[in-house]
C-alpha cells in the first residue's frame, strides 16, 4: 500500500528502511525515505508504521 502518494513511497519501503537503519526519530526515517515532503499528509502512517516495526527490531547489546 502506498503510503506517500507524493513520493511514491510503499508501507514495505518504510518498513524495509526501519529494519535496516533503525532511525530513532520520524526526523531520521524522513532523511532515509521522502516521506512528508510536499503535502504531509502521510506523516502520520510513515510515524505508525515505524513505531510498529521498531517494536519487532531486536534490540542488540554493546559486548565490552
Amino acid at each position: 500500500m502506498y503510503v506517500c502518494l507524493c513520493n511514491a513511497v510503499s508501507d514495505k519501503t518504510i518498513r524495509e528502511v526501519v529494519r535496516r537503519y533503525q532511525p530513532k526519530s520520524l526526523q531520521h526515517l524522513r532523511q532515509l525515505v521522502p516521506v512528508g515532503k510536499q503535502c504531509g499528509k502521510c506523516i502520520r502512517a510513515a510515524r505508525e508504521i515505524m513505531d510498529e516495526e521498531m517494536q519487532h527490531v531486536p534490540q542488540y547489546k554493546e559486548i565490552a
